[in-house]
């Protein structure tokens, strides 16, 4: 088992690995850039784990963006029955792809 973190992020929550690159919502960055997040919920390693009340001061992980890209496109159908009305929306996630290079902790 390796060593990983819960982060909080963009409202949602993410398992980073060092090395690793994920998917995630979009950062304001441009790529290239080095971002840290410091919203660590918990560490696990190979002996123990530890849990953040609500985050882990001690502990922050730094990560670089590789691309920044739209998710592939969904439809939304409205549609009323008996009525012959049918209302279609597309819509394209903003995301940011990051490579996790470092989980340190103090």
């Amino acid at each position: 088992m390796t060593k990983y973190a819960l982060v909080e992020t963009g409202g949602k929550q993410y398992k980073f690995e060092a090395g690793k690159t994920y998917k995630i919502e979009k950062i304001a960055a441009e790529v290239g850039a080095e971002v840290v997040f410091d919203k660590i919920l918990s560490l696990h390693n190979e002996e123990n784990a530890d849990f953040g009340t609500p985050y882990i001061q001690k502990a922050k992980i730094k990560a670089t963006i590789v691309e920044q890209f739209k998710d592939k496109k969904i439809k939304i159908i409205k549609f009323k029955r008996r009525k012959h009305h049918l209302k279609t929306q597309g819509h394209r996630q903003l995301l940011t792809k990051i490579k996790v290079n470092t989980i340190e902790v103090k």
